[in-house]
């Protein structure tokens, strides 16, 4: 997430490092994510936090971005890691991403903000790049949606779409449920339920969306 000051508060309350993150993380992107992303792809993490989702993926190129000052801590070798603000993506070339991702980073963005990070995606991903959107859902998550004192946007499965839909995105796929809202819960950490959990037709206690976009042509 993009949210932290220089001494890295939110780091120390809401998003302490937890070694069950990396762990979700490998096991997503071993059963899911890597399908969708091709080994010669240059894959771009919005607000990457511990960077557990960007270290988890084996491909060409791999760039994460957020405010957190420790980001380059944890990150693998062969990750380039850029401390700064996800509304500016100056430093990436034009047309060079193919497949950008963000986790639970735009909830916590002012909607011009958002509107800029899409503004500015439209000339850096390739001609096929997609932007992947993981968030809580608000019709599902609105019992906790506030308990994170950063939280300042509300989206659900609709209006999130609707939102990238005027920036001149299209929709390429929408699951309302995908996750569930945190690794705080009681559901076990541990790769055989993750996977089993991903390819449920119906997932109890799913409160995150997936929201998969690119900019309309």
């Amino acid at each position: 997430m993009s949210v932290a000051t220089s001494d890295s508060p939110y780091h120390h309350t809401r998003l302490h490092y937890d070694p069950r993150r990396r762990i979700l993380w490998q096991t997503l992107c071993a059963a899911y994510f890597s399908k969708l992303v091709s080994p010669d792809y240059h894959v771009l993490e919005l607000g990457a936090g511990y960077g557990d989702f960007i270290n988890s993926l084996k491909c060409a190129r791999r760039t994460a971005i957020d405010q957190f000052p420790d980001l380059p801590k944890y990150l693998e070798p062969g990750v380039v890691g850029r401390i700064g603000s996800v509304t500016d993506l100056e430093f990436l070339s034009d047309h060079s991403v193919d497949f950008a991702f963000a986790s639970n980073l735009f909830e916590h963005l002012s909607q011009r903000d958002f509107a800029t990070v899409l503004h500015q995606l439209k000339q850096k991903l390739s001609s096929n790049g997609t932007l992947n959107i993981l968030q809580p859902n608000y019709r599902r998550a609105y019992r906790e949606y506030f308990d994170d004192y950063t939280h300042v946007a509300v989206y659900s499965h609709i209006s999130l779409c609707d939102f990238l839909e005027a920036n001149g995105y299209e929709i390429l796929e929408c699951q309302p449920a995908f996750l569930p809202y945190s690794i705080k819960s009681n559901l076990p950490v541990v790769p055989a339920f993750i996977r089993f959990y991903l390819f449920l037709p119906w997932k109890p206690f799913a409160k995150q969306m997936l929201v998969r976009t690119r900019p309309r042509p």
